[in-house]
């Protein structure tokens, strides 16, 4: 048995060499991406045309691959080419090179500015890589490079894929790449060598000739001439003989008080540094071959301004500080604080030893409600002079964060009206400048209807502008609390003494603008009202009114020809308050006990029958008329139908709207609910009836329908009796279903005019409840209402100086930034970060400005006199702003090419010492003599017109057949790039594999 078990035992550890090794399973991944790349085949393309690897647009797609546990990224790098590219007549030849090889000798596309690492070094235009998938993973022993080269090799071979394919080793900051490429019977080797230290012999040109040949070992003699394509590249640092134009706000005189109202009505604009740092300038020798110039460690003929290309790019400032950025970034950051006015402030500016002073919200409780106590003694300006009296015991002049000087300059820039009120008294509470012009119909003007902000003229505008400006330069958070505490005295001010708030628009607020500003609207429809009222008192009581509110859509059109009489001050209200009340009582909330009597009069009529008309009382006399309705009459009485003097409907803004849409929703959709909710909305509805009923005695529904409400009341032609055809009304069908809210409110109706009926809107409860809103806002909540504001002044500030410079790529990134700030600032509580988006994208729009600034005072554009050369210069500057790169017409000769060449110059001089310059002759003398560079360097010493080159390019490309010499003819190119810290050979060696 123990013979018999030991066969079997031996079967147990037979190794199974069909399965897979980690390396297979690995080149079987790299084939499965090429597959599903589609990267199999012969690839085909048409050359490449000049610049395409800059203006085309390249793509990538990636994948992910792992050789046992360590992990790679499979990436495909291509340039997006026209699908008749592929789809064309692809009928290459038998022995037709691949196609980068091909690339390898394309000259149409040497040094791109804007490209992968790869395609500056080779010239291709589809390459895949394969990388450590982590960025701390590296490929570093020499036995894994050649294995990952191995796997490459194999991969190729087996799927026929002709595009090249490069594995990463090393480090990733190095760069280090190594491939290959294969075709039928062909293949090209990617090498590379990277050091800190370049050999002497590598730093010119002939020392890279003699290394190229020697890696090419061609066996023919003589051999190829070689092309070569030469790139030297200079760097301009030193601008001190350009003062940056921007000219800071002299902070001084605005802290000293000198601010005018320019200062505080516009925003600053404009980098305070350079947002220039560098300028490199490229001198290009395109197309060269060996032995037409002499470049070795003796003597070079490399002169920059003999180059026949120039081309030029420029390196920004990285966040150069900008005026307009810092503002906003610092107005920003006061969303984000947390302290109330009075802690900022001082608490104990409200208080007195042994007593409290009482809140002014008790004070509103109290003056609404009815109370035989004088007012007077509860007035609330009583309480505010003695509050700032306080603050200015507990806080002395010195300790305030705003001067008096800055602070009345702000007010009166805030309040125009202030100085003709000090001289004119009373009377300027109509000062022209409490209501605004009809508003400018223009697209810069209406952003704020995008925006949710203000309009640019108005008051909330102006405000947002001038805190902006203290949080900047006048005591940040602390002089914004003491302006705005200044501000709600000011508004209380005028509340109570009847002065119309300057810089809105009349009317009820606007609700395509800010809360903030919408409650400003808001008192000022209260002053209106309470101005009229009180003006009412002391003049002559009549029933007239102005109009007809533009919320009843039924009420007719306008009928200001009837105020013939009225007085200026009453057209400029505008308001049908002036005849209110007779009386000297602050309200008029209940009916009289006469009035009480007369409502029942008239209830008694509707019940007898208000239809029949002819049981009116006889001594129930209109009241309240406006003027006839047109030729309408009354359907039964037969007289003409007068149009009422009505309450307007009370004024909200959009907090009041959503408080009450949330009420009414709260009761819910049960028909109590539905009832109550009805009758919550037909407050106006009822007045207007009151009113009608009082200007049109025995007047019935069908009337009041006609008048208010005509689609309601249906017209038809019918034959009577007689055969005449007459005219029939009737109510529509919604009016006739039964418990309808017309008809009983027209049935609760009682006739009373509008000057005695219970008010629509308490101005005075209205008025107070705005003060306390304002009067406990943060600075931060502040800031959050006003921000938007900030935004719409900072946006046009930007297109109006956009508008002196005229750059393209400006207007659209202002276009981006409008169409993004409308979608964000619509909706209430915009995300921290979308603001913070939106200002990043302002910062850069004026970053891109200063920078077209700077560059224009350097190239000397303003002063250039000769036309033409100043519109050559200032294309050359957009074209900078715009684009990685630009080429220089003509060259060192052309105008932009003179000015880099007299910029070089200036640098170079500066960098000797102040004596030798101040002997130096000037340098326009110097730059008309004739001769080249180095004769100049002759004529004034040592200094020459350019430093030692900072980077220096060559690529080195021939034909030759390898490795024999009966073998077809390849492409073979080698790159170098010397640097003062890095030099790099990239080279492509192709070698004929047919018989080899």
């Amino acid at each position: 048995m123990a013979a018999d078990s030991e066969p079997e035992s031996e079967v147990f550890e037979i190794t199974d060499f069909t399965t897979a090794s980690e390396w297979e399973r690995f080149i079987s991944k790299i084939e499965e991406v090429l597959n599903d790349w589609k990267l199999i085949g012969i690839s085909s393309g048409k050359p490449l045309e000049k610049g395409i690897y800059t203006t085309g647009a390249w793509e990538e797609k990636s994948d992910e691959i792992s050789f046992a546990d360590f992990k790679f990224s499979v990436t495909h790098h291509y340039l997006v080419q026209e699908p008749s590219d592929r789809d064309g007549k692809e009928e290459p030849a038998e022995d037709a090179l691949p196609l980068p090889m091909q690339d390898l000798l394309c000259m149409n596309n040497d040094f791109p500015p804007r490209a992968h690492c790869l395609v500056r070094w080779y010239g291709l235009r589809e390459f895949v890589v394969i990388a450590p998938a982590a960025n701390n993973d590296a490929v570093l022993s020499e036995s894994k490079c050649n294995l990952l080269l191995s796997s490459v090799s194999i991969a190729l071979g087996n799927t026929g894929c002709q595009v090249p394919l490069f594995v990463q080793i090393h480090q990733k900051w190095r760069r280090m790449y190594v491939g290959e490429c294969q075709g039928p019977g062909v293949r090209t080797d990617f090498e590379m060598v990277h050091l800190r230290k370049v050999p002497n012999q590598y730093t010119h040109l002939s020392g890279l000739l003699d290394i190229f040949k020697s890696k090419i070992g061609c066996p023919l003699m003589p051999l190829p001439p070689v092309s070569m394509a030469i790139r030297l590249t200079y760097v301009l640092q030193d601008w001190q003989q350009y003062f940056w134009p921007q000219q800071p706000p002299d902070i001084d005189a605005l802290v000293g008080g000198e601010v005018g109202g320019l200062e505080f009505g516009k925003l600053p604009f404009g980098a305070c540094e350079d947002p220039i740092s560098e300028l490199h300038l490229a001198t290009t020798w395109p197309h060269l071959t060996e032995g037409i110039i002499v470049d070795n460690d003796v003597y070079s003929d490399l002169d920059p301004i003999q180059a026949p290309q120039w081309s030029v790019r420029i390196r920004k400032a990285d966040n150069p500080q900008c005026l307009l950025g810092d503002f906003l970034n610092e107005f920003f950051k006061l969303c984000r604080r947390k302290e109330s006015t009075d802690e900022i402030l001082g608490r104990s500016a409200f208080e007195e030893d042994g007593k409290e002073v009482a809140d002014i919200t008790h004070a509103l409780s109290k003056l609404t409600e009815p109370a035989p106590v004088p007012i007077h003694k509860l007035s609330v300006t009583n309480m505010v002079h003695s509050a700032k009296k306080k603050i200015r015991k507990h806080r002395g002049v010195d300790e305030s964060p705003l001067n008096n000087e800055v602070l009345n300059t702000i007010l009166l820039f805030l309040f125009p009206d202030a100085a003709e009120k000090l001289a004119d008294g009373v009377e300027s509470g109509t000062s022209p400048s409490a209501g605004n012009n009809p508003p400018p119909e223009n697209e810069d003007y209406n952003l704020f209807s995008q925006f949710k902000s203000a309009p640019s003229d108005s008051l909330t505008y102006k405000l947002a502008l001038c805190l902006c400006m203290i949080n900047f330069y006048h005591g940040g958070v602390k002089g914004v609390a003491h302006l705005w505490q200044e501000f709600v005295l000011e508004m209380r001010y005028r509340w109570e003494n009847n002065y119309l708030i300057p810089g809105l628009a009349n009317g009820p607020p606007d609700l395509r603008c800010c809360l903030l500003h919408q409650k400003l609207q808001m008192l000022n429809c209260c002053i209106e009202r309470k101005k009229a009222r009180d003006e009412g008192k002391r003049g002559s009581v009549s029933d007239r009114s102005p109009g007809v509110s533009s919320g009843d859509a039924g009420k007719g059109a306008d009928h200001s020809g009837d105020n013939a009489k009225e007085t200026d001050k009453e057209k400029e209200v505008g308001k049908s308050w002036e005849s209110w009340s007779d009386s000297e009582e602050e309200f008029f909330e209940c009916l009289s006990d006469t009035e009480d009597l007369k409502g029942n009069g008239q209830e008694n009529l509707k019940k007898g029958g208000a239809k029949e008309g002819s049981k009116e009382p006889v001594n129930l006399k209109p009241e309240g008329r406006l003027h006839p309705h047109g030729k309408l009459t009354l359907l039964h009485p037969g007289e003409p139908l007068y149009i009422p003097i009505t309450q307007e409907p009370a004024p909200m803004t959009e907090d009041l709207l959503e408080e009450q849409s949330e009420v009414l929703a709260k009761l819910g959709t049960s028909a109590e609910g539905a009832h109550l909710r009805a009758r919550m909305q037909s407050a106006c509805l009822l007045s207007d009836m009151e009113s009608f009923k009082a200007a049109n005695p025995g007047c019935c529904l069908e009337d009041f329908v006609r008048w208010y409400s005509p689609r309601d009341y249906i017209e038809e032609e019918v034959v009577d009796e007689k055969g005449n055809v007459v005219i029939k009304g009737e109510l529509s069908a919604r009016m006739k279903i039964p418990s309808n809210m017309w008809v009983e409110a027209w049935e609760t109706a009682k006739p009373v005019p509008a000057r005695r009926q219970k008010r629509l809107f308490d101005d005075t409860r209205e008025a107070e409840k705005v003060l306390h809103y304002l009067a406990v806002q943060k600075p931060a909540d502040l800031a959050r209402h006003l921000l938007s504001c900030i935004i719409h002044a900072a946006v046009l500030k930007v297109k109006e100086e956009e508008v002196l410079e005229d750059i393209s790529s400006v207007k659209k990134i202002i276009k981006q930034i409008i169409s993004h700030s409308s979608k964000v600032l619509r909706f209430p509580n915009p995300e921290d970060k979308k603001l913070e988006e939106i200002i990043a994208q302002i910062m850069s729009v004026e970053a891109i400005i200063a920078r077209a600034r700077s560059l224009k005072a350097k190239f000397g554009v303003e002063k250039c006199e000769n036309e033409e050369e100043k519109e050559d210069l200032q294309r050359f500057v957009n074209c900078l702003l715009e684009q990685p790169e630009v080429s220089v017409l003509g060259a060192g000769r052309g105008p932009a090419g003179s000015v880099i060449h007299k910029l070089f110059v200036n640098a170079q001089r500066l960098t000797e010492s102040s004596d030798e310059v101040s002997a130096m002759p000037p340098l326009d003398e110097e730059l008309r003599r004739s001769g080249s560079s180095d004769e100049r360097r002759l004529n004034t010493g040592a200094v020459p017109d350019f430093p030692p080159p900072t980077g220096r390019e060559v690529i080195l490309r021939t034909t030759v057949p390898r490795p024999a010499p009966y073998s077809k003819p390849l492409p073979q190119r080698m790159y170098s790039v010397l640097t003062k810290e890095d030099f790099r050979l990239a080279g492509a060696f192709s070698a004929d594999t047919t018989f080899f």
